[in-house]
């Protein structure tokens, strides 16, 4: 049955749903919450939480890749950001945490346009590495043939390519494009590619030989891109239907198993619950850290769609300080609005439905429920 509908006579649009749309359904069986698993494992690499760090200024510096690799997650490092770019940077992201909005976007567009330093990329990775977390930095696809050796030497265990959209079939006739396949091919180290928010998209990358594909488009807190550029993914949707490709090139692959991350749309428990159901495998979260009082951003928010020089699709958001790391991820709570203790809600939501693990978890129930706030 088509669940397209007649925008009008020339036009039909699919129906979407984001995680607000959807609700978990209780099942005939609970579990003890404290028997439950949550750990996920990418190529050669465990960790205890399906949490990845957004790469992005006012959520991961090395010092909070370090925290949360200790905490069980993954912190990726945004290396065309500001710790690139500067060998202290700490006094710029105080000056950004206190800029009138009105001369924000600007500033910011002056302090990024800074150029990116490869030794400072070499030295962010090894502060991380010396600290004997799994590392992981971030490059967009347009600066990655340029700063992907010196990411490779300074020892990163996992690399991601991270865009507003990421598609294996880029076009220009002004420039060669990142040809994902034979980069991938020739890399060392597992890749994490993404954004892709429908099933094509996912499957093509999938079949470049990603270890990962990160799901989303301009879905974020700090995104504008639905309004700047008329693009939007329901992120319910788009991890449900990425999961699909994940299946059918599990089958067309021989048995290869492509992880689903949910990035973007993840800022509460809620979320990080639905994202799960729906498919993902982990969450890269944003704001949700970005509400960490050790996060660089000082309860601010934004991401390099902030800063773009010519067009920016993204802005500065003040997501307040709602506890410390350990607290955002384990509590204790000390409100019911899903900024504290997301492992916990995650570890409770796959207790009250019976599952016993993250992967099970994907097969739970749902329901289409549009949340209406009081």
């Amino acid at each position: 049955m088509s669940n397209e509908i007649e925008i009008g006579r020339g036009k039909r649009g699919r129906r979407a749903y984001s995680f607000d749309d959807v609700a978990v359904v209780p099942s005939r069986r609970t579990r003890d919450p404290e028997e439950v698993s949550v750990g996920w494992q990418i190529d050669a690499y465990h960790f205890d939480l399906p949490v990845m760090a957004a790469p992005m200024d006012s959520v991961m510096s090395p010092a909070t890749a370090v925290a949360l690799g200790r905490l069980g997650g993954l912190g990726v490092l945004d290396l065309e950001g500001l710790w690139t770019r500067y060998d202290d940077p700490e006094p710029l992201l105080a000056e950004i945490a206190t800029l009138d909005p009105v001369r924000s976007t600007s500033r910011m567009q002056e302090l990024y346009a800074e150029p990116i330093k490869a030794e400072l990329i070499t030295q962010r990775l090894k502060e991380v590495r010396a600290a004997g977390v799994t590392v992981a930095g971030a490059l967009s696809p347009q600066r990655t043939q340029e700063f992907s050796q010196t990411v490779v030497d300074a020892g990163v265990d996992l690399f991601v390519i991270r865009g507003t959209t990421v598609s294996a079939e880029h076009v220009s006739g002004r420039t060669e494009p990142l040809n994902l396949k034979r980069f991938i091919y020739q890399l060392d180290v597992p890749v994490i590619v993404g954004g892709a928010s429908t099933y094509t998209a996912a499957l093509h990358l999938m079949r470049t030989g990603a270890a990962g594909v990160l799901v989303g488009f301009g879905g974020g807190a700090a995104h504008t891109t639905r309004v700047s550029l008329g693009i939007h993914a329901p992120m319910a949707t788009a991890v449900a239907d990425v999961a699909a490709a994940r299946k059918d090139y599990l089958d067309e692959s021989g048995g290869r198993y492509v992880h689903v991350v949910a990035d973007g749309g993840v800022g509460r428990s809620g979320d990080l619950v639905k994202a799960v159901a729906c498919g993902a495998d982990a969450v890269m979260l944003g704001a949700a850290l970005a509400r960490a009082t050790e996060a660089p951003g000082r309860g601010w928010h934004w991401g390099s769609e902030a800063h773009h020089p010519s067009l920016p699709r993204g802005e500065r958001v003040e997501v307040g300080s709602a506890g410390s790391l350990q607290e955002i991820l384990f509590g204790p709570g000390r409100q019911a609005d899903g900024t504290l203790n997301l492992i916990g809600a995650l570890k409770r939501a796959l207790a009250t439905t019976g599952y016993s693990d993250v992967k099970e978890f994907q097969r739970v129930e749902v329901v289409v429920s549009p949340y209406q706030p009081h």
